[in-house]
């Protein structure tokens, strides 16, 4: 694949999923896209696939851990055309944006109105 977007929930199976291993075995001009969960990419792999040329670039939303600590080599990379880091907003289209204050607004109208509306019973 040119780009590998990931969409994934973070799971035992999912963790590190995206390691040096797997790096290793896309194509020296792919992209990397992680909108899932930060900790489904190994950041220190990405770190050293994006410094010897494994992959091309990557654009991330989430990080392994967040916010970015210190100690992440990502923060070293200052070449955009190899890595984009975005602030977690990937969710925050203005399509999906107008939905959840929509959402908001029937609740309130239900809860108003002496109405059940998106409960959860745990």
């Amino acid at each position: 694949s040119d780009i590998l977007s990931l969409h994934c929930p973070l799971t035992d199976r999912t963790r590190n999923l995206i390691n040096k291993e797997a790096l290793s075995k896309m194509k020296p001009t792919a992209i990397l896209v992680n909108v899932a969960r930060g900790p489904v990419v190994n950041d220190e792999d990405l770190y050293e696939a994006l410094e010897k040329g494994v992959i091309a670039g990557a654009g991330l939303d989430v990080l392994g851990v967040e916010p970015m600590e210190k100690t992440n080599p990502l923060g070293k990379i200052k070449d955009s055309r190899k890595l984009l880091i975005t602030p977690h907003m990937a969710w925050a289209s203005v399509e999906a944006r107008g939905r959840c204050m929509k959402e908001v607004y029937n609740n309130i109208e239900a809860f108003l109105d002496g109405k059940e509306r998106n409960r959860l019973d745990r």
